[in-house]
């Protein structure tokens, strides 16, 4: 049940139980008075007849009358006021009455033949007549002792009843409330405290069906991410650990082979075709350097949740014909033919350095991993598209139908299967037995370019077949309301 329509339910009781209770204290009590008031009414009756034969004498209503009978008849109990016709007191046994008080005619004859029952006493008065003239008035009390006493003591039970009724309902509701809030919350209290001291929380809380069972699943949920962010962090505080170290390392190499170079050059012995040789591995050394370093720095702007590329819309074909074209002497460079397809429309959102850099990436891969003498493929086309010099393995994976794709394909070993997906990630290098020489690089490439794809919306996908040849296929999206 929820905790709402636990305390509204909770609520409600608590206000009718005492109402339910004091009704029931109120007709109990009811009801025995109605009982007494009917067997005292017939015995103050039976005892007013007794007094009433006495008080009818007209020798009390004259002047000085001799009223002895009739003080031998009051008590504390019995009490007797006798009125002259005018209204006049001439006697009364009650103490708190005043004989020098005249009550109006109106006042005396009120009630007259009535016993009239008030909290304190029964009252009666009745005219005496002698000759049909009218000698006064006599008003007989009867006190109600045992009446009076009987609800002092039951307005007492009422009262420790009641008392007794709100402290149970107190305790009551105070048990509940401990027993479905208190404990609970204090126990997710205490699992919150461990879990924040790096204890890992098993709770059964969130097996309950209200709003601390929705809090304690949430509280599991929120463990889970982070712990599962923890783990996560922590594979990357070792990944970036390792991958410091790795280029330390892979720095060395280079920053050596300069170090030896640049003294050799100090050396007067050495000829003009051998001092032009080591500036020249001196350069290559540099700038294969200062690219290991602009890959760690690229990587670690990618990695930043605040870094996102600011894209710009661009024509296609004028974009990817310049951003295809410069690299055929390249490849000659390298030994390697270069085969360039191009068929684009329509506009694009790109970041065109960075894109340049996913270009230039997968170019340097294709020369470190592919075979000398053979001819690489780079081509940009429109998706449901196949360049005719395209692997047979390729086209399967051309699967989109809309936007366009960057190809780039080269000649060699080609990839294992289970070293496919493993190539995207950062620092994983293939056998350096496959590339040529034996040239490493920083491991980042690939992740690289699969990152800044991804931020322009885009795919990667790389497809090879052994002993034939590797295809990294790159897919972005048409600019929004661009069909191609």
């Amino acid at each position: 049940m929820k905790i709402k329509t636990w305390l509204l339910i909770t609520f409600f009781i608590v206000m009718v139980l005492p109402i339910t209770g004091a009704y029931s204290l109120y007709v109990w009590i009811n009801a025995y008075y109605q009982d007494k008031n009917v067997a005292e009414y017939f015995e103050k009756l039976t005892e007013l007849n007794q007094v009433k034969s006495i008080l009818e004498n007209p020798m009390y209503y004259r002047k000085n009358a001799d009223i002895k009978d009739i003080e031998a008849l009051t008590n504390d109990h019995l009490a007797i006021t006798l009125y002259s016709k005018s209204g006049l007191f001439l006697y009364s046994s009650n103490p708190l009455r005043s004989l020098s008080v005249i009550d109006s005619k109106d006042t005396i004859f009120k009630g007259l033949y009535e016993l009239k029952q008030n909290y304190n006493a029964f009252t009666y008065k009745e005219p005496v007549y002698q000759d049909g003239e009218l000698l006064g008035i006599y008003e007989i009390q009867l006190v109600r002792t045992d009446w009076v006493k009987g609800v002092e003591s039951r307005s007492w039970l009422v009262l420790a009843s009641s008392i007794l009724l709100f402290l149970l309902i107190y305790f009551a509701v105070m048990m509940l409330l401990n027993r479905k809030l208190n404990r609970p919350l204090h126990e997710l209290m205490r699992q919150m405290r461990a879990f924040a001291k790096g204890e890992h929380v098993e709770s059964n809380l969130g097996a309950r069906k209200d709003e601390i069972g929705e809090l304690a699943q949430t509280f599991l949920a929120m463990q889970d991410e982070i712990e599962t962010a923890r783990t996560h962090l922590k594979a990357e505080q070792q990944q970036k650990e390792l991958m410091i170290a790795s280029i330390s390392h892979d720095l060395k190499t280079p920053l050596t082979a300069i170090q030896a170079y640049a003294e050799s050059l100090q050396s007067k012995t050495l000829s003009e075709k051998q001092q032009e040789e080591y500036r020249q591995i001196i350069l290559t050394k540099s700038e294969t350097m200062k690219h290991m370093l602009e890959d760690l720095l690229m990587y670690t702007l990618l990695q930043s949740t605040s870094y996102h590329l600011e894209l710009v819309a661009v024509d296609g074909a004028e974009y990817f014909e310049m951003a295809l074209s410069d690299y055929e002497q390249l490849c000659k460079d390298q030994g390697f033919m270069l085969e360039v397809t191009f068929d684009i429309e329509g506009m694009y959102e790109v970041h065109p350095k960075q894109l340049q850099r996913v270009i230039d990436n997968l170019m340097s891969n294709a020369w470190r991993y592919g075979a000398v003498g053979t001819t690489i493929g780079l081509a940009a086309v429109n998706a449901g598209q196949c360049p005719i010099e395209c692997f047979d393995f390729v086209s399967p994976a051309l699967n989109k139908q809309n936007g366009m794709y960057i190809i780039v394909q080269n000649s060699g070993q080609g990839v294992k299967k289970e070293d496919i997906e493993k190539l995207f990630e950062p620092m994983y290098q293939a056998d350096s037995a496959r590339t040529k020489a034996g040239e490493r690089g920083t491991g980042l490439g690939l992740n690289i370019a699969k990152q800044i794809i991804e931020k322009h919306g885009g795919t990667v996908e790389l497809v090879s077949k052994e002993g034939y040849g590797t295809a990294v296929l790159c897919w972005l999206p048409p600019l929004k309301g661009e069909i191609s």
